[in-house]
């Protein structure tokens, strides 16, 4: 690129971050994915560093955030508060390493590792020890005054406590993110969606939206969460390293993220991103990265900083969750109970390392809704392995030639009546029949979840199903050999290893046969109940609404579903292939009513020393407890192992008993 096409690129690439700049930091309402603004910034700055203008002071390289709004009155931070340069690959953080020591002329380096929150940064005030004001970031050298709105946050301490072994200081800055669990962002968007409103795109919108209210009110019902991690300007209380500012947090009482770690060598740093990355689909909250600091205070001074960013810090993104891209197409999957699932197809992204072209729509309440069109330019998103979603439109990319979608009302696979039932969401293909229902069926038959056959994935069943050599389920146990050899004869050993995984599937737990079925509202912790409380098939099969009802947990409608299911003519004849090809669940031990936890109900957080949380969980429920995965009112006991999460501060507000693992241990001894 010559240097008069650099100028207008740079120029359009001003405008552009000036615009995303104003959704984001002023509208929470931002039209692309992070890592897209990330690479429109990146190359801004590579730019500028080759073709430098008298208008560099002015880039949006050189500021921090945007200006704060005009509804709130202004705060002006003590001391700047300075964004981060970013890393996106092992070899640029390996060069930040170098870098530090070489300006610092020290071989050895002590870093401060911190996961990297999606929330809003703030800046809060303390003098003698008492909360007197709070901002948000703004540009870095002033923000929005939200001190009401900060107070509304359960977590923050007012006041500092006395009975730490640092001084109370006379005057301190103390940096934060205000973030929203995933969870609550989850239900405050369905809340949002149905009262009409637009969803927020990101926890860090939804942190901004909610403390940026000017009715605390509003804020105090918004479920904000807090996690400090800097000293800004202070005065009577001195640091020598960053790890003990953490440290001293924690002792005046603030929250600080538990998952920090001081590490002396950057391949153990390295190892840390690496741990991070794997562990951030099962925090209940959103990180997007891991944040390096070098430890020494004095070392961070003699550092100082490069424009808009500290020389002694680094953060290192991991790959995008979010991307926006186009819908070219949305078509419909029929699942095992008949339901019709609206798809998008998309150009092809990369999100989270995976290339994704087909997000799901889930019903066409979720399209009308978000107003989701073919056409349509949108941010998706993509959390741990699941299939992707659409979180909004773009509006602004809206050319007037989108197409609103409307949902079939034959079904696509066997051109089957589509009825939607009275107070359900999705459509439905009545035929039973309805081959896309039967594949869906065999396939979940044998899933992990399931009976876990391996070998049997669902382009082998599919494959099977086609060549009709299975119908349901239970065809599975009348393949041979010869039957599969014939349709590939090359396959002998997989052939062989079939049968056996199916001859050693004949003799399943009660509770993971009756899973596999199938059946309509009943899922894994349903079936758990049934086999627990019915103790074998035949019972479960016997059994009226009246019946089941009597079980605790178990309501009408699980209960009619399960009644149907076995009601239904075609379900009794597989049911009886299954028994003569000698498919016979094991049956279970019955819990005695009067065990020793009969009625107590338990929630689970953080991670077990001495097992596994599945084993401690089989544990109550052999002792005829109840496990269940969020905490309420009606909780008996919250066992918290270690990091334990939101469950552990919602038992304390409701009073709940909390064992910790040794306690759990004795109670369940027997």
């Amino acid at each position: 690129m010559d240097k008069d096409a650099a100028a207008v690129r740079i120029t359009q690439l001003r405008n552009i971050i000036e615009y995303h700049n104003n959704r984001y930091y002023q509208q929470d309402n931002p039209e692309i994915a992070d890592h897209e603004y990330d690479r429109l910034m990146q190359e801004l700055q590579e730019l500028e560093k080759l073709y430098p203008d008298d208008n560099l002071a002015s880039s949006p390289t050189q500021r921090v955030g945007a200006a704060p709004l005009n509804k709130f009155s202004s705060m002006e931070h003590l001391s700047p508060m300075l964004s981060l340069a970013n890393a996106f690959s092992p070899e640029e953080i390996i060069d930040f390493d170098t870098r530090i020591k070489k300006l610092a002329a020290i071989d050895n380096i002590t870093y401060v590792a911190e996961p990297k929150l999606d929330g809003l940064a703030v800046n809060l005030l303390y003098e003698n020890g008492r909360f007197i004001r709070g901002a948000t970031r703004g540009d870095g050298f002033t923000g929005e005054d939200v001190t009401q709105n900060l107070k509304t946050i359960s977590t923050l301490p007012i006041q500092i406590k006395k009975n730490s072994y640092k001084n109370m200081p006379h005057s301190v800055e103390i940096r934060g993110e205000v973030f929203m669990e995933v969870e609550s962002l989850q239900k405050l968007n369905r809340r949002r969606l149905d009262e009409g409103d637009e969803p927020f795109a990101n926890p860090r919108n939804a942190a901004a939206g909610s403390l940026r209210q000017l009715d605390p009110k509003i804020t105090a019902r918004r479920p904000l969460k807090i996690f400090l991690y800097a000293i800004g300007s202070m005065s009577g209380v001195n640091f020598s390293n960053h790890w003990e500012v953490l440290q001293t947090l924690i002792s005046w009482g603030f929250p600080v993220n538990p998952l920090i770690q001081k590490i002396d060598d950057i391949n153990k740093y390295l190892e840390y991103f690496t741990h991070m990355g794997e562990l951030r689909k099962s925090l209940p909250y959103e990180i997007d990265g891991v944040v390096l600091k070098v430890d020494d205070l004095e070392l961070q001074e003699k550092l100082g900083n490069v424009s808009r960013n500290p020389r002694w810090a680094l953060a290192c993104k991991f790959p995008a969750t979010q991307e926006t891209t186009l819908i070219s197409d949305i078509i419909i999957q029929v699942g095992r109970t008949g339901a019709l699932t609206p798809v998008a197809v998309m150009e092809p992204v990369i999100v989270g390392g995976v290339t994704v072209s087909r997000a799901t729509l889930h019903n066409e309440d979720e399209i009308l809704k978000k107003d989701i069109r073919i056409g349509d330019t949108v941010i998706i998103q993509r959390a741990g392995d699941v299939i992707p979603e659409v979180v909004k439109v773009v509006l602004s990319k809206r050319t007037g030639k989108e197409i609103e979608f409307q949902m079939p009302v034959h079904c696509p696979e066997c051109g089957s009546d589509v009825v939607r039932e009275e107070g359900e969401v999705a459509r439905r293909c009545i035929n039973l029949s309805c081959p896309a229902q039967i594949k869906e069926n065999i396939r979940h038959f044998a899933s992990r979840s399931g009976l876990d056959i391996e070998g049997l994935g669902e382009k082998i069943s599919a494959k099977y199903f086609d060549a009709q050599l299975i119908s349901d389920p239970a065809d599975l146990y009348y393949l041979t050999e010869e039957k599969l050899l014939k349709i590939n004869p090359k396959a002998k050993k997989s052939t062989q290893n079939l049968i056996a995984a199916l001859q050693r599937s004949k003799n399943p737990p009660l509770n993971k046969f009756i899973y596999a079925l199938g059946i309509r509202n009943v899922g894994e912790h349903v079936a758990k109940i049934l086999a627990r409380e019915l103790g074998s098939i035949e019972n479960i099969m016997a059994s009226m609404v009246d019946d089941l009802t009597a079980i605790h947990e178990i309501g009408p409608e699980i209960a009619t579903s399960i009644v149907q299911f076995f009601s239904e003519p075609k379900n009794k004849q597989v049911m009886e292939k299954f028994l003569r090809a000698g498919v016979i669940p094991q049956e279970a031990t019955v819990i005695v009513k009067d065990s020793t936890l009969q009625g107590k109900s338990f929630v689970f957080t953080g991670a077990m020393e001495s097992m596994p949380r599945s084993t401690a969980k089989a544990i109550v429920e052999k002792l005829g407890g109840l496990v269940h995965s969020t905490t309420t009112g009606k909780t008996t006991y919250v066992v918290a192992g270690r990091e334990p999460g939101s469950k552990l501060d919602k038992a304390r507000s409701l009073g709940i008993t909390i064992l910790d693992e040794e306690e759990f241990l004795k109670l369940t001894a027997r």
